[in-house]
């Protein structure tokens, strides 16, 4: 009787020339489309907006600055 040898499987191996990288499919959307929904989701503290909080996002660099500005001039005063 043999002894029987048992591996751990770990998935399939990945070398440089078949490893891919799995990218999670993307919708490009009118940030007004989708600005008022997760306000709302936001204020009522809707616990899946959660999930997403480490997501990112692509904006573009206006909006980006502006973002910047009305961050700095939303603060309290000293």
């Amino acid at each position: 009787m043999s002894a029987s040898q048992l591996r751990v499987y770990y998935g399939p191996e990945e070398n440089g020339a078949t490893a891919t990288r799995t990218v999670s499919p993307t919708v490009s959307v009118p940030l007004g489309r989708i600005m008022p929904l997760l306000a709302e989701a936001a204020h009522s503290k809707r616990t899946w907006l959660e999930d997403f909080g480490d997501d990112e996002v692509t904006i573009s660099e206006d909006l980006y600055e502006v973002i910047l500005a009305y961050q700095h001039f939303r603060r309290p005063s000293a």
